[in-house]
């Protein structure tokens, strides 16, 4: 008899409990498709027939949505292809409370109309008391062009050549900014820009004068810039990019720009990230003088920008809960990532393992140059790809496969991700 024969019929493998409660949670098409390749497995001789159900079950996908969670074990801990800032368990309680019905614009007391994500908003206000009022977009990029349309419209931003960035994924800063229907006045150039250059180009015509730090790149030599304290007397609004997120200084960091020093320092108007240095989800931040800050929430465009619930909900749990998971990374000891490492290569017995001294980064375009001592578990470079298949994702280097500790978080168990590790590894 035809093997082919005795692959049981989608309907029946479908009416597997296990198949039916999870048609209730995925949905029937996913569970229809799982079913589907694994009656094609039998039928190409790589599984019997009686394991058809089995193997569609092993196949679902843990949601109905297609993006896969991984362990970043790569050493970056802002990786951009990643998803950057991990939220914290806190925020991610919060979108979970947020996906249903909530007062986002609603006032419970008075059963009126509220202002959007005012807790947000005022969280946000509270984590940075420096400026003046605050507003959230959708991401940096639509901080920039918000502010570009609102305040230069038709007229021109002066910037550095030296600041003329790239931000990633051939989206070019400069083509961002006209976009808007501004004109861009270069100034100095690409590594020496004064005071000077900037006044020499202010006239009727300036909107703003436009700071960007290179967050993803690193000038060295015969240099210098305009620090924001010396542009602050030119007459004209000084909008600053700050990049990473952060809002407050980080000691481990330096020499990473952060909101409070540069309003501080006199900045009419400050962007930044939520998904980097600060931990949250993806988010731009615009904080700054109230009279522009509100010019800006009121502009049409700011509508098209706005983000959703889930959005405020994660990033206010960010801003009011405990240290979000990129800021645990960054201030983890070395003798603590030691000892996870020592023991997950105790747990890897039998595949080579061993422990070594890693260099970590923070990666997102922020703190270019900047190496983070750490320590990996190095495997031999053959286990990268099943690895990978599985959601745990390293760096080879110098032939061997590094699973750096300082990106993976200390709440996920040494035994936990051996586990994992190995049923990933048992086919090789």
């Amino acid at each position: 008899m035809d093997s082919r024969r005795r692959v049981p019929r989608t309907d029946a493998v479908l009416a597997d409990p296990r198949l039916a409660a999870a048609a209730d949670r995925l949905g029937r098409g996913i569970v229809k498709a799982a079913v589907t390749g694994a009656q094609e497995r039998a039928r190409s001789g790589e599984i019997a027939a009686e394991r058809v159900a089995d193997a569609a079950v092993a196949a679902l996908p843990a949601t109905a949505a297609s993006l896969r969670p991984v362990v970043n074990a790569t050493g970056v801990l802002l990786h951009t292809n990643l998803g950057r800032a991990p939220l914290s368990a806190a925020a991610r309680e919060a979108v979970s409370a947020a996906a249903g019905c909530t007062d986002v614009e609603f006032d419970l007391a008075t059963g009126r109309r509220d202002r959007r994500g005012r807790g947000t908003l005022a969280a946000l206000a509270e984590a940075c008391p420096a400026a003046e009022a605050v507003h959230v977009v959708n991401n940096n990029a639509a901080a920039l062009v918000l502010a570009a349309t609102v305040l230069a419209q038709g007229r021109e931003i002066v910037i550095s050549r030296g600041e003329m960035v790239e931000i990633g994924d051939g989206f070019r800063l400069p083509a961002l900014l006209a976009s808007t229907g501004a004109r861009l006045r270069e100034v100095g150039t690409t590594n020496r820009t004064t005071a000077a250059d900037y006044a020499d180009a202010i006239g009727p015509e300036t909107g703003f004068v436009l700071k960007v730090h290179p967050s993803n790149f690193r000038i060295e030599g015969f240099t210098a810039e305009a620090a924001v304290r010396d542009l602050t007397g030119l007459g004209v609004p000084v909008v600053a990019d700050i990049g990473s997120g952060l809002l407050a200084p980080e000691p481990v960091l330096p020499g990473e720009p952060d909101a409070a020093t540069v309003l501080a320092e006199g900045a009419d108007l400050v962007t930044a990230s939520g998904d980097k240095l600060l931990g949250g989800p993806q988010a731009g931040l615009l904080l700054g003088r109230s009279e522009l800050v509100e010019r800006l929430r009121r502009h049409p465009l700011a509508r098209a920008l706005r983000v959703d619930k889930l959005t405020l909900a994660a990033l206010e749990a960010s801003l009011r809960g405990p240290e979000p998971p990129t800021a645990q990374a960054l201030h983890a000891g070395l003798a603590s990532l030691r000892e996870r490492a020592v023991l997950l290569a105790k747990e890897l017995t039998g595949y080579d393992a061993v422990v070594v001294d890693s260099v970590a980064r923070v990666g997102g375009g922020g703190a270019p140059g900047v190496e983070l001592p750490s320590v990996a578990v190095g495997l031999p470079e053959t286990c990268a790809v099943p690895l990978r298949r599985a959601g745990i994702v390293g760096r080879v280097e110098s032939g061997r496969l590094l699973l750096d500790l300082r990106g993976i978080p200390a709440d996920l168990g040494v035994t936990v991700l051996a586990a994992r590790i190995r049923e990933s590894l048992q086919c090789m």
